[in-house]
């Protein structure tokens, strides 16, 4: 009966344990969110190297 017991109150400590699961989805979120800014950043700036490229190329002589 004292097994059960433990074994009642281990299953019970896991049902009512949200930290971890509230901790990995943070972790995905923000996982996520620097993949867009990753992303974001790498297009903006292939953009402004075109346009870059554009200006020096009417500025020079």
């Amino acid at each position: 009966m004292k097994f059960y017991t433990k074994i009642q109150a281990l299953i019970n400590s896991m049902r009512t344990d949200e930290e971890g699961a509230t901790a990995v989805e943070y972790g995905l979120m923000v996982s996520l969110i620097a993949v867009v800014i990753i992303g974001a950043v790498g297009l903006i700036g292939t953009y402004l190297n075109t346009k870059f490229g554009i200006v020096a190329t009417k500025l020079a002589p």
